[in-house]
């Protein structure tokens, strides 16, 4: 059997840039309170008409991993798409991007699993590549959720924490069977899904002729809702369960970690798992500060953040973990 390895990252975000003070002219909010809670100072968003979409975006990440991995784009066999806001209803984002880089006819996969997107989409093309289907998997993770949210006060608990982006990888074959992916791990409980969760426009809420007919300005449910206690308390226990999975099936303790990169829901969430594995600020990477939460891209924006600021060398042992929307978490262990 193969192993895979991350061989090329990427990320882009929109040049525009909302700070808090920007968010309190369009709501009752304000830059102390925006972070004492979740540790944001600004985030990016798509300005209408500039023609960044959700897989504009995941294009532009895609074109510089792949510049950075050294392949052809027809060296690519597969391609992984993870997003919770697709530029259509169907077909999804990754036969857009197949069309977009003008790749051959390869196969294309959306993934709907949220904050932990990346690391569902990062974990399929681990298998795809250890079994020896394909050789070099194209994983992207992009977000445009300033076109959806409430930027009103009724909706400021959920609308200062989101921003726009998007971040690529390629996964390919590594001979090598002591570095690359070591293993993925994946969870979910669902009884918890409306805690989190955008329930329209969905068909099992109304039908579609209903819905425009009632044409209803007061209808939340088109709106991010999350309960936001209720996900903190379980992101903290789920987020080092994984973890702990992950170290445990390698015969490997949280003193191993050279960096750890977790999904940028929260920094206090961060701030909690750093302390609870003893970690150093030097093993742990956040963003959130810059970009707010952009779901399935925020790993991997960070973590090619990360290797560019030289954070990231050769022989590290670095971990991503996430947790979000399902409830689905995850983690992945990898030798780089």
């Amino acid at each position: 059997m193969f192993n895979s390895k991350i061989t090329g990252l990427g990320f882009y975000v929109p040049d525009n840039v909302v700070t808090n003070d920007d968010l309190s002219k369009k709501m009752d909010t304000n830059d102390a309170w925006i972070q004492e809670r979740t540790g944001i100072k600004e985030r990016r968003h798509v300005i209408k008409g500039d023609g960044d979409t959700t897989t504009t975006m995941g294009v532009k990440a895609a074109q510089i991993a792949i510049d950075r991995s050294g392949i052809d784009k027809n060296d690519i066999d597969f391609i992984v798409f993870a997003t919770l806001s697709p530029d259509y209803y169907f077909p999804g984002p990754g036969v857009l991007v197949q069309r977009d880089l003008d790749i051959k006819t390869v196969g294309a996969l959306d993934v709907r699993n949220q904050c932990s997107g990346f690391v569902y989409a990062l974990s399929i093309a681990d298998q795809y590549i250890k079994t020896g289907m394909y050789k070099n998997v194209l994983v992207i993770g992009s977000e445009l959720h300033s076109h959806g949210l409430d930027m009103t006060t009724r909706g400021r608990g959920v609308s200062v924490i989101f921003g726009d982006g998007a971040g690529a990888a390629i996964v390919s074959r590594e001979e090598d069977p002591t570095k690359g992916i070591l293993s993925t791990h994946l969870h979910s409980e669902g009884q918890h899904a409306e805690e989190l969760s955008l329930i329209a426009p969905g068909m099992g809420k109304r039908w579609i002729n209903d819905i425009l007919e009632d044409n209803d300005p007061n209808d939340e449910s088109y709106f991010p809702y999350m309960n936001g206690q209720f996900v903190f308390k379980n992101a903290v226990v789920r987020f080092s369960e994984v973890i702990i999975e992950g170290l445990k099936a390698n015969n490997l303790e949280a003193k191993d970690i050279d960096m750890l990169v977790p999904h940028q829901a929260n920094l206090r969430i961060s701030q909690f798992i750093q302390k609870k594995f003893g970690l150093s600020d030097d093993q742990v990477f956040n963003n959130i500060m810059n970009y707010g939460n952009t779901t399935a891209a925020s790993i991997p924006i960070a973590l090619t953040e990360a290797w560019e600021m030289g954070k990231i060398k050769s022989g590290d042992l670095v971990v991503l973990a996430a947790f979000g929307s399902g409830f689905t978490w995850g983690s992945v262990i990898i030798r780089w």
